[in-house]
């Protein structure tokens, strides 16, 4: 027997091989595209899954504008934010993030799907959304998945 098939090896921020990936949120739901756009930023979708390091890949979302809801949900939801101030609770509809900033609905969407750790913080430094088809990425050669 090969006393080293039954060694656990894990992944450290050297040896993960991070990639780059454009995701297309054209006429995309908005919940399963963030869910699995945030399986994609933790790693889970590589066999060499560490819960604890930051082995998942860089991800782009272009068309964050085209981002759909199902039923009343675009402006019947409310998402609720807190200045700090008394009386700074503000409250807002999909639609109204939308028209202000397109990225933020997404932004919103995969952050509160993340853990709510430092670790989760780091990984959403790899999401980079994009409101328009285009993206200043070219450089790393990234892949289109579809989601």
């Amino acid at each position: 027997m090969d006393i080293q098939s039954y060694k656990t090896t894990y992944v450290n921020n050297k040896t993960s091989d991070k990639n780059w990936v454009i995701v297309d949120a054209e006429a995309a739901i908005l919940g399963r595209i963030s869910s699995n756009i945030a399986m994609v930023l933790r790693g889970k979708t590589k066999p060499s899954f560490t819960p604890f390091v930051d082995c998942g890949d860089n991800v782009i979302v272009i068309n964050a504008e085209k981002v759909r809801l199902t039923g009343k949900k675009m402006t019947d939801r409310v998402h609720t934010r807190y200045t700090g101030y008394p009386g700074g609770q503000r409250f807002a509809s999909p639609k109204e993030i939308l028209e202000k900033d397109p990225r933020r609905l997404i932004e919103l969407a995969v952050r509160r799907m993340l853990p709510k750790t430092r670790l989760g913080r780091e990984l959403f430094t790899n999401l980079y959304v994009y409101a328009g088809s285009s993206h200043p990425h070219a450089a790393q050669n990234p892949k289109t998945i579809a989601l």
